[in-house]
């Protein structure tokens, strides 16, 4: 990191929190908020107007554009920014989806500030961040199960599954979902029993708890 401040863009739903980690992140030496916005569509808006941020701290949950929508824009229009993401999802699923999207560092939300400086300071100089237990997570995804293959395997989910996922968490019928998907009732039964299969569970409930607990579906 050079002598100047590494500026940062803050993008969080939630305004005590953000407003906190604003005053948290100004108060380190080597960084500097020059921009908080409260989704990733602000986010857009803010570098579109001409802000220019070295490192973005990006909350996952977030309406209008979540995080994995935001992290796959920014790796898309502008991969020189580096991308902090703070959660409270670390699943194995959401760590891949966000490794996918580009994101260079994972947090949890209940860290100590210390941590979140180290974090910044990681970030900044090296490009990245992963805490112990986010290795250890990612580090289990290689291992080998029963039948020979690896959990990573089980936790890579195509787009159009994830988007199965999040509609079948809602109430629509399956008929509904497949008009949506614009596909067959047929294939959306092949998805559906696939994804059983995948995913360990055996009813629509099943898959609405696991696409909850994975930050597929938010409320």
């Amino acid at each position: 990191m050079n002598q100047q401040k590494c500026k940062i863009i803050l993008a969080d739903d939630h305004v005590l929190l953000r407003d906190a980690l604003v005053s948290l992140i100004n108060s380190f030496d080597d960084f500097v908020v020059i921009k908080s916005v409260g989704n990733g569509r602000e986010l857009i808006s803010a570098i579109e107007e001409g802000h220019q941020p070295e490192l973005i701290v990006l909350d996952l949950n977030m309406p209008l554009m979540d995080g994995f929508e935001t992290a796959k824009w920014l790796s898309k229009n502008h991969p020189e920014i580096n991308i902090l993401i703070l959660t409270m999802y670390d699943s194995e699923i959401a760590l891949i989806r966000l490794l996918q999207t580009g994101v260079k560092g994972f947090l949890k939300k209940d860290i100590h500030p210390q941590e979140l400086r180290h974090a910044l300071i990681s970030v900044a100089k090296q490009g990245y961040y992963y805490s112990h237990d986010t290795t250890g997570k990612l580090a289990t995804l290689f291992q080998k199960t029963p039948d020979n293959h690896s959990l990573i395997e089980n936790a890579m989910l195509s787009d159009k599954e994830i988007e199965f996922l999040r509609l079948a968490s809602t109430d629509l019928t399956y008929k509904e979902i497949a008009g949506q998907l614009k596909i067959t009732p047929r294939a959306i039964d092949g998805y559906r029993d696939a994804l059983f299969d995948k995913l360990d569970v055996k009813s629509r409930v099943g898959l609405a708890i696991y696409a909850v607990k994975n930050g597929i579906v938010t409320f």
